[in-house]
C-alpha cells in the first residue's frame, strides 16, 4: 500500500492515525460475514391452471 491509497480530505492526520484507521477498516472487512447463498428460485407471478382447484366462486378475488 502506498500513500495515495488513503487520502485525508479535511484536516491533518499523522501517519499513526492513518495506520490506525487502515487497520480498523481492514479488520472490519476481514470479519464481515459473507452474504448467505440462497438457491431458492423466485416465486412466479402467475399460476398454472392445471394446479388450481376446479371451481372458483364468481365472487371470489382469486
Amino acid at each position: 500500500m502506498n500513500t495515495s491509497d488513503i487520502r485525508v480530505e479535511k484536516g491533518h492526520a499523522e501517519p499513526e492515525e492513518v495506520a490506525a484507521i487502515t487497520a480498523i477498516l481492514l479488520a472490519r472487512a476481514a470479519s464481515a460475514p459473507a452474504a448467505p447463498v440462497t438457491h431458492r428460485r423466485p416465486k412466479a407471478g402467475w399460476r398454472r391452471l392445471e394446479r388450481e382447484g376446479g371451481f372458483r366462486a364468481p365472487h371470489s378475488w382469486h
